[in-house]
């Protein structure tokens, strides 16, 4: 079968140089990408058709970030299910403070056995890079999720002198990330 995956880049903000880099539609990945620290897990969600279609319908409408406590906004009529080259803003609150993250959609894959998409840091964004969620099913019918990410600190301002803290974070929320769309959430 065709892949039907679709990327689409603008020269606009984006933070890092690497665009597409965390490839979503390939199985198999091994990412090097100089100055940027890559990072991929695969955990099993689930088994059989029920589970596939409810793990793909939620990667493909945000479901890994917004179960993981973000909030996700589409910018300029971007909708709920992504679309490449669309763009986002995702919130984390802690407390009385929040934390926006302005993205854009970089990849997006929509094939019968593969789904999911990557995302890529604009200007303001707290870390530069690109994260991916896929849910990909095997010819027995077991369905997995994997994310794939790349991240450095950003160029300039305030969350530069974080990233120590924002690497900490990253740990707590790839965590819930592995866990957003098991069978039995």
């Amino acid at each position: 079968m065709p892949d039907r995956s679709t990327s689409r880049h603008s020269a606009g903000a984006l933070t890092y140089g690497a665009v597409g880099a965390t490839h979503p539609a390939k199985k198999q990945w091994s990412a090097e990408v100089a100055g940027l620290r890559s990072w991929s897990r695969t955990v099993v969600i689930g088994c059989g058709d029920d589970d596939w279609h409810a793990a793909a319908d939620a990667v493909l409408r945000w479901g890994v970030k917004r179960r993981s406590g973000f909030t996700v906004t589409g910018c300029d009529g971007a909708g709920e299910r992504v679309a490449a080259g669309a763009e986002y803003r995702i919130t984390a609150g802690f407390g009385p403070f929040a934390v926006r993250e302005p993205v854009r959609v970089v990849a997006v894959v929509d094939t019968p056995d593969r789904c999911g998409f990557a995302y890529g840091t604009l200007t303001g964004h707290p870390v530069c890079g690109e994260e991916a969620f896929v849910v990909h099913r095997s010819p027995d019918g077991t369905v997995a999720l994997t994310i794939r990410s790349l991240t450095r600190a950003a160029p300039h301002g305030p969350w530069r002198l974080l990233f120590p803290a924002l690497l900490l974070a990253q740990r707590f929320f790839r965590r819930r990330y592995l866990r957003a769309l098991m069978a039995s959430s």
